[in-house]
């Protein structure tokens, strides 16, 4: 009983000794099995940093992304995506690539975002290039077309603002890059594919497309792709700005040299609409379906809808699309605009126009933009309708937002209170004066009824008492008047009446009185009777 209570497994014992033949030490068979499942399970990581828009914008990139009615997330049972934390400084999230049986995972995409270029930005950004990271990083900067005519200033800060963090990156990071952009530039031009895959033999990819003028002469050691959100607001600029073909072209223009110098992508994306923003996204970091190809196709038609791979453009591409655009000269500005350091003062400022209508741009110590800068000419050619408005009102100061200048309080309050004195006396004098008239108007018409004054105003409302005779007219108040006259004449010697027309006649004594009183009846009779 003793030596079974001893009993162990013999099977433990070999498989964990060290004796074996020829003196090596046996391998752990269940070790080396969870092993391999171990790593057949383990998910390929690939890096996202997204740079610029706001908070909100940058949500709305990573539903593009990771949201679909189809998908499930890391759960397997709910529809909850991973929470965004984007608020403050370096933000980040997660989310997992599924195939499209939606059943097999091929890749879990870590996103960090960052909203804006501030050097001091530059250390956080700096841990996530490594030498093991970097065949696995893609930098997408965001823009939004609610405001197109800050984008080369935007993307001119942002890629200063790389260029810092991989100067500063070890020699081992810079070589790795090195060797990862050799390989990424013969992606898309034939012999490999934009996800790394080799073209299928006899093809037409067999033979690489050389790099022509003005590509990759500015290579970042990283894959860049430029995602123009919100579209739909190119309508908005048509019927509220003024905006043409011409507008919407020069700025596709000038973008795509720009992005050609660093062998970048773009595309333009809107909420309401399916775009390629997935396919490219996926495809630049490598990650392509095992069961289903869908082949990424560019476009350059659709304004609102385009998608310009890497390795797809050049500078003759970019001449048909309009006359009289200078490739060369905008390309050799942007060298120019590289050249400039990275200062606080120029990632918070706006652009400013002097008396002449020129764009300048206060950078720290108020110096203007140097000669033949890339981002002169294309503020010069989009303009800002807000520094036109501004224009046209006569300010010499421009700015993006219309400053008003305050007074101090108490000098504000003691200008009103020398308004509010003036008004006050105003008013005073005007109801004295009011006060005078009223008291005159009363006078005056106590004088009207205590005397005969008032008499011709009472006449006057009452106007002349007429009636017909014979079918003539007659005013009674002449005809008593004449026979008035013409008694004054009869009992005195005087001058003749005027109404006697100058003849001057014996008449007999009349009966005035009865005519009078004739006269006076008729003035008096009732309408209807017959007397």
């Amino acid at each position: 009983m003793a030596n079974d209570s001893n009993r162990f497994s013999t099977y433990t014992v070999a498989s964990t000794g060290s004796d074996s033949k020829n003196g090596e030490p046996k391998k752990d068979m269940w070790s080396s099995m969870l092993d391999s499942v171990a790593s057949a399970k383990r998910l390929p990581d690939k890096n996202l940093v997204l740079l610029g828009g706001t908070v909100d914008s940058q949500r709305e990139f990573f539903e593009s992304l990771s949201a679909s009615e189809s998908r499930r997330t890391l759960d397997r049972h709910g529809s909850r995506l991973p929470p965004v934390a984007n608020s403050f400084a370096l933000g980040y999230t997660y989310y997992d690539v599924l195939d499209s049986d939606q059943e097999d995972t091929l890749a879990r995409v870590s996103l960090y975002t960052l909203t804006s270029p501030s050097p001091a930005f530059a250390e956080l950004l700096k841990p996530l290039l490594t030498p093991q990271s970097i065949p696995n990083t893609l930098i997408v900067i965001l823009l939004d077309w609610s405001q197109p005519w800050k984008w080369m200033r935007q993307v001119r800060e942002w890629i200063l603002l790389l260029r810092t963090v991989i100067i500063s990156l070890s020699d081992e990071s810079k070589m790795t890059m090195e060797e990862y952009m050799v390989s990424w530039r013969g992606r898309g031009r034939g012999n490999v594919h934009l996800d790394g895959s080799a073209a299928a033999p006899g093809s037409d990819g067999d033979v690489a497309i050389p790099i022509g003028p003005g590509e990759w002469e500015d290579a970042l050691g990283l894959p860049l792709c430029l995602v123009c959100q919100n579209a739909e607001k190119m309508e908005y600029l048509e019927k509220t700005q003024g905006w043409r073909e011409e507008e919407f072209d020069v700025v596709l223009q000038f973008m795509r040299t720009v992005l050609l110098r660093h062998g970048a992508s773009l595309i333009y994306t809107a909420p309401s609409t399916p775009s390629q923003l997935p396919s490219l996204i996926h495809a630049s970091l490598g990650i392509h379906s095992l069961l289903k190809k869908s082949p990424l196709k560019h476009n350059v038609i659709d304004r609102d809808k385009i998608v310009i791979p890497p390795n797809f453009d050049s500078w003759g591409k970019i001449r048909v699309l309009r006359e009289g655009f200078d490739v060369e000269l905008v390309s050799n500005g942007w060298t120019i605009d590289l050249d400039q350091p990275l200062s606080p003062a120029s990632t918070q400022s706006s652009p400013k126009r002097d008396q002449h209508g020129r764009i300048r741009e206060s950078q720290g110590h108020d110096e203007p933009e140097p000669q033949g800068s890339t981002v002169v000419l294309y503020e010069s050619a989009v303009q800002d309708p807000t520094m036109d408005a501004l224009q046209m009102a006569g300010r010499t100061n421009y700015s993006t937002a219309l400053e008003v200048e305050t007074t101090d309080t108490q000098t504000f309050l003691s200008q009103q209170h020398k308004v509010l004195d003036m008004y006050r006396a105003k008013n005073e004098d005007s109801r004295e004066d009011s006060r005078a008239r009223n008291v005159k108007k009363i006078s005056d018409d106590s004088h009207g009824h205590n005397g005969r004054a008032a008499e011709p105003k009472v006449l006057e409302h009452i106007g002349p008492v007429q009636f017909n005779m014979g079918g003539i007219q007659v005013d009674a108040d002449d005809m008593v008047q004449r026979l008035m006259d013409r008694q004054a004449y009869g009992s005195s010697t005087g001058p003749p009446s005027p109404h006697d027309d100058g003849v001057i006649k014996e008449s007999p004594q009349m009966d005035t009185e009865n005519l009078q009183a004739f006269f006076t009846g008729l003035m008096n009779r009732r309408p209807g009777t017959g007397v």
